[in-house]
């Protein structure tokens, strides 16, 4: 499934931020981990101790999405003006309203909007701007403004809700963790689950003889080496049932090509597999079109909405009964700026939009306090912020996560009612 890939970023700060940035990841994350470096799609899992629990789904647009294109204000007078080249047609929109609509590339997830699981929130970034990608997604992530520790949000939540067992937390499509899985809490990474064993590939007997050989060598070494030893020999062993076994979409799911769907796939699969998972974070990039964003007909954009809608879609199908306990949100470090520039494109931005769908998604509405699009009301020649993001992850972890502690999720921050929960 690699008929089309995700298209080249052209921001320089982009490419070369996010490789050092993710190379010193990878580094960061290792104490109790196992890692593989393989892919260019991002999964991570983290495991909690109870099978059936709830599954909270984290989808990262990489690069700085467009939310205006993507949650389009068709009903504000200053949206036509500022976008003549790149600004969606009012009467190609989705499930409009007299405000806001969806870009058409989301068709395929237009019955969920109907059904009220699927909804959106506009105006929603870091409480300052933050145009590097860079910066900006180590902020966003980390979500504890001024601290020193480097400790991720989701490795937060999981500290507070798992068991802390070895496997508690897993990354899919490459080793280098993301700065929200990072601290304290264990975590692997693979490319895919059949990754999930130690080396000898499909040849058991080669690898119980690794196994019996590394026991040996590392039973009772105490050191953070020898702890992340005892982490991969226990979590290859409690996860040989996913590693040693393959298995097609069920329920009749279709994927499109393309990375996120094949990352989607694996995600369901372990999803389905019942192991207590928690978290999965899932990275979709690049969205940073400084040029080529194109409308419904042309450009990355379009091809992209359409991909991760599709994906979506299956995703769901793929999951079947056990889509009851799956919450989707996205989330991206900046959007793009109001004005179009000269090359058909955006620059990096302020203000975004996120997607919720799922499980306990107050679905079929765009939410949120819409600061206008008048020259007065933006900040810097972008969109506002009316909510903090954390508002937004902080309702959807209280609701399917009653037993976290809000304030030690996103420590300092006191979140708001945004309403994008029921």
């Amino acid at each position: 499934m690699h008929s089309r890939t995700t298209p080249t970023c052209g921001c320089t700060d982009f490419r070369s931020s996010r490789r050092g940035f993710l190379k010193g990841l990878g580094a960061a994350a290792g104490a109790g981990a196992l890692t593989s470096l393989v892919g260019d799609v991002f999964t991570q899992a983290s495991f909690g101790a109870e099978p059936g629990g709830n599954v909270l789904v984290v989808l990262s647009l990489r690069g700085g999405s467009d939310g205006l294109s993507l949650v389009v204000p068709h009903g504000d007078p200053g949206y036509a003006g500022v976008r003549p080249t790149i600004g969606i047609p009012t009467g190609s929109l989705l499930v409009k309203d007299p405000m806001f609509g969806l870009h058409p590339g989301f068709q395929p997830l237009a019955q969920l909007w109907q059904d009220g699981t699927f909804g959106a929130i506009q105006s929603v970034g870091m409480p300052q701007p933050d145009r590097s990608h860079f910066s900006a997604m180590e902020r966003v992530e980390d979500a504890d403004p001024g601290s020193s520790a480097r400790v991720g949000w989701i490795n937060r939540m999981v500290g507070l809700t798992g068991a802390g067992a070895p496997n508690q937390a897993i990354q899919l499509g490459t080793s280098l963790t993301p700065t929200a899985l990072v601290g304290p809490a264990s975590a692997m990474a693979v490319y895919q689950l059949r990754d999930i064993a130690l080396p000898g590939g499909s040849d058991l007997a080669f690898q119980n003889r690794t196994r019996t050989a590394l026991e040996q060598m590392w039973t009772g070494n105490g050191s953070l080496l020898g702890r992340a030893m005892d982490s991969t020999l226990t979590t290859t062993r409690d996860l040989a049932g996913l590693a040693q076994s393959d298995e097609n979409p069920a329920n009749g799911a279709t994927y499109p090509a393309g990375d996120l769907a094949e990352s989607l796939q694996q995600s369901a699969r372990l999803i389905r597999a019942d192991v207590g998972t928690q978290v999965v974070a899932v990275d979709f990039g690049s969205w940073d079109h400084h040029e080529g964003l194109g409308t419904v007909d042309r450009g990355d954009l379009q091809w992209m909405v359409r991909n991760m809608a599709q994906s979506l879609a299956a995703f769901f199908v793929d999951l079947g009964t056990a889509s009851e306990r799956v919450t989707v949100v996205t989330i991206s470090e900046f959007g793009r700026t109001v004005s179009e520039n000269g090359s058909a494109g955006a620059e990096h931005g302020y203000g975004n939009c996120m997607l919720l769908l799922g499980a306990g998604v107050k679905g079929g509405q765009v939410h949120g306090r819409w600061p206008g699009l008048r020259s007065a009301e933006l900040v810097d020649g972008d969109l506002a912020v009316s909510h903090d993001y954390r508002s937004v992850l902080a309702e959807v972890v209280a609701r399917r996560f009653p037993s976290a502690s809000m304030p030690q999720v996103f420590p300092g921050f006191t979140p708001e009612t945004v309403g994008v929960m029921r």
